[in-house]
């Protein structure tokens, strides 16, 4: 491996870093919820990101044996020349269950915003209080 390709796998690494932090960033720092929701799902992207770049691999193959290899004789089973298919898989799972838990989430922030007028934390505690001590 050159330096080159070495150097583009770290660079990869490292915008993922960066999106992982803006992501918990966005999630602790702020205090809009909508804010925090949008965080959330650029931390879960990054991490989806992550998982599927480091199962990359190259000249690999698809993990499909298909009978009749050579007359007859049993095709050769070497791991290593296939691509693993689970972690896309999985991958395809944190997808689907981030868009639903993103759904309610917004669900839930639109009926939070009906009642209290807002989503900033602040004020929503502050009329949580009010509300409760009343």
């Amino acid at each position: 491996m050159g330096l080159i390709e070495g150097a583009a796998g770290q660079l990869n690494t490292v915008g993922y870093i960066v999106l992982m932090m803006i992501g918990i960033y966005a999630m602790t720092g702020k205090s809009n919820l909508v804010k925090k929701l949008v965080g959330m799902n650029i931390f879960q992207w990054s991490i989806i990101l992550f998982v599927v770049s480091l199962s990359a691999k190259r000249d690999a193959s698809i993990p499909i044996v298909l009978d009749g290899h050579g007359g007859g004789a049993a095709p050769v089973l070497d791991a290593a020349q296939y691509a693993n298919p689970l972690p896309q898989v999985l991958m395809l799972t944190a997808i689907v269950v981030g868009v639903a838990i993103t759904g309610v989430a917004l669900a839930l922030l639109l009926r939070i915003h009906r009642q209290f007028g807002t989503l900033e934390e602040n004020e929503l505690l502050e009329r949580l209080d009010a509300s409760s001590g009343s």
